[in-house]
Parts: C-alpha cells; structure tokens; sequence
C-alpha cells in the first residue's frame, strides 16, 4: 500500500496533519523518523507581504527537509493564493496543500480555512488558480462540509478532480462539528468510492487497528494522523509495523526515550534559538510526560525554567526517574 501525489510515490501510507504550532520543521524530522510517510508544514498564510513576521518566516523554514518538503497555504483570495503557492515552489516546496479544512474561528472569520466549503464557486476558482501557478502536485485537505446538514465533500471533491488537485485530505467531522464528537468515515468512503483521486482519511486515528480498519472501511489511500501525535511520535512506526505484519509493538524502551525526547526538545531550541526555544518546548515536554503515573509534578517545575540547559537537565531527570519507576508509557 503506497501513496502516489504526482511524481512522488509515498510509500507509507502515514502522514503527519499539519497543526499549527505543533508541526514545524523540528517536529516534521522527528515524525519521518519514526514512520510518517509525509509531512505537511504549519499553515501559512497567503500574504505574502506578511511573511516577515518571526512566526511565519519559521513556518516557511523548509531548509534541510525529507522529501517530499509540503507546505500548507492558507486564504480566501485566489490571486493572493496562487501567488504563495508559486513563492513556495521558488523557495523549494515540492507539494502545495491548501487548507480548507481548518475551523478555527481566527481562520474562518475571514473566510478561509473550512469556510469557504460554504462557497463552492470560490473553491473552484482558489483551486485553478494554484493548480495554473504552479508545476509542482498541489493536493486540498477539507472536512466532510459545513455543518451535518450540509456535508459537501463529495461536491468539493468533484470540483478539486476536475482542477488538477493530485489528492484530497478528508477530517471526519463538518466545520460545526470542530473537535467534539466522533469523527465519522462514512462521508470519507462515499468519497473514496465516488473520486479518482488518492484519498487521506484523518480524525480520531490513535492506534494502529484503528488506522487498519479506517483504511479497510473506506478504501483511503492513507490515514492521516493530528492531536494523537502529542507525545507519541512513535505513533507512526506503530501503525507502520501493524499494517506491515499484524503485530503490535510494544511502546519505547528507556534507553530510546532517554536519547529522543532530550534530542526533540534540543532541536526545538536550536531551531528557534534560546528564549523562543524554551517556551515553545514546554506543550511538548507536557505532552511526553503526561505518558507517566507522576509526570505531572515534574512538568510543574520544568515550566518555570527559563534556560535551555536547566530545561533538558531538568528534563533528563525527569525521564531517569519516571523510568526508574517502570511507569508505563503509552
């Protein structure tokens, strides 16, 4: 089972949702190391008159990265979206996405991101005009619609296929929905069933059984994995190994625990040097250790420290007594 967008071949049907805040470039290394076939970039906004904003600038830091390097565009202008999509490309993006999919308020007050699934016409002309821009694949992620009782995806899916879009990322849930609920599938298999294109199925995906029968009930080409990565990159080389050989693995041992998550939160400091570093550190190190029975208590001291030294020596301490108590780490 591969995944094909345009020249690339993927050949782990894995891929890493793009979340912002969550996957820059660090993160996005971390996650093909573990298995994760693709990664997407954060999303960035399409002005590019406002790229010189630390934020943006670090989002559009590509430099280095396994291909094939995604970025994720985000806009309600097809002029102003295609002219991003063509300045990635310049800048060495190998594949385009664009969000429609995202049902944060800040995004879709401004008619981007989910809402414009209310605006089939826009979709279309946003899709050209990236697809005309561009000669790399450019690929759309979306939700199943607006609210329940208007669940567009297979419209907007017939509209991307007839513009060149060369894949189709699909979260299980409408703009209304946002996070709460059950993400369905249902939508996602009509879609499947209804579309050449390769799809990618994502919502609520958080072991490896469940990504095998997502991928079995829908017939996607790949699952696409987003909040269930917090702490657990591994995720991917799990879901990997099942869908490979049926087996479970068992979770990491010490001594691989011990070396990745100091080496992730290191990363993030040299990324985004010192002060910067250790602030965006912490969500992480609050999500490595919420894997542990007392890692809580450890948390509530890391996050007053202000340095990155006493941040990992901290940190290392942490894992060295969490482990030395056999705690389980999921």
């Amino acid at each position: 089972m591969s995944l094909k967008i345009g020249p690339w071949q993927i050949e782990t049907p894995l891929v890493l949702a793009p979340m912002a805040g969550i996957t820059d470039r660090p993160f996005r290394a971390l996650c093909r190391q573990m298995g994760a076939g693709l990664a997407f970039s954060e999303m960035v906004i399409s002005e590019t008159r406002l790229w010189n904003s630390r934020k943006t600038s670090t989002r559009l830091e590509i430099s280095g990265e396994q291909e094939p390097v995604s970025i994720q565009i985000a806009g309600n202008e097809p002029a102003m979206m295609a002219e991003a999509a063509w300045e990635n490309e310049r800048r060495g993006a190998q594949i385009i996405d664009i969000n429609m999919g995202c049902p944060a308020k800040k995004v879709c007050n401004r008619a981007a991101g989910s809402a414009l699934l209310r605006d089939e016409g826009l979709v279309r002309d946003i899709l050209q005009a990236v697809v005309e821009a561009v000669e790399v694949p450019v690929t759309l992620k979306i939700r199943t619609g607006w609210d329940r009782d208007n669940r567009n995806a297979l419209s907007i899916a017939r509209i991307a296929e007839e513009s060149g879009i060369q894949a189709l990322s699909i979260h299980g849930r409408t703009r209304a929905d946002a996070f709460r609920g059950k993400a369905e599938y249902e939508t996602i298999r009509q879609v499947c069933q209804a579309s050449s294109l390769p799809v990618i199925a994502n919502g609520d995906i958080d072991n490896p059984r469940q990504a095998r029968d997502i991928l079995d009930e829908t017939g996607a080409a790949a699952v696409m994995i987003g909040r269930a990565v917090f702490g657990r990159p591994w995720i991917f080389r799990e879901i990997r190994h099942y869908l490979e050989t049926g087996e479970i693995l068992p979770p990491p041992d010490s001594d691989e625990l011990l070396q990745l998550i100091p080496e992730h939160i290191a990363a993030i400091h040299k990324f985004y040097g010192p002060a910067q570093g250790v602030r965006i550190a912490r969500k992480h190190i609050g999500w490595y250790l919420a894997r542990f029975a007392h890692g809580e208590n450890w948390r509530k001291r890391i996050v007053r420290l202000e340095h990155t030294e006493e941040q990992l020596n901290w940190l290392s301490l942490a894992l060295e007594s969490l482990l030395g108590e056999k705690s389980r780490v999921a």
